[in-house]
């Protein structure tokens, strides 16, 4: 079942997201299978990041914990926040799963 996390980033961390961008995207590539979507969201001009939306296709809440749990940008204190939802796939790249 999808749950949606979405991170936010605490204020005037750039340094620290572009230090752990590296071994973030190691991460995410050691864990594509469950990985539905996932991206940075930026400032309105596209510069800096802002926090991260991830759609991960786990069987529970706790799965999906311990998967936001275990990344660079966790671990290394990035997010002042975050939040995890259930989610109904309905479309995904065009397609609809109704």
């Amino acid at each position: 079942m999808p749950y949606l996390i979405e991170t936010f980033d605490k204020p005037h961390t750039q340094a620290l997201r572009q230090a752990l961008r590296d071994k973030h995207l190691d991460y995410l590539e050691e864990n594509k299978k469950m990985l539905l979507a996932c991206g940075a969201k930026l400032e309105d001009d596209g510069t800096g990041g802002t926090g991260s939306v991830y759609i991960v296709d786990v069987e529970s809440r706790g799965e999906a914990e311990e998967f936001l749990s275990a990344d660079p940008f966790a671990i290394g204190g990035l997010f002042e926040r975050i939040v995890i939802t259930r989610w109904r796939k309905a479309y995904l790249d065009g397609q609809c799963y109704l």
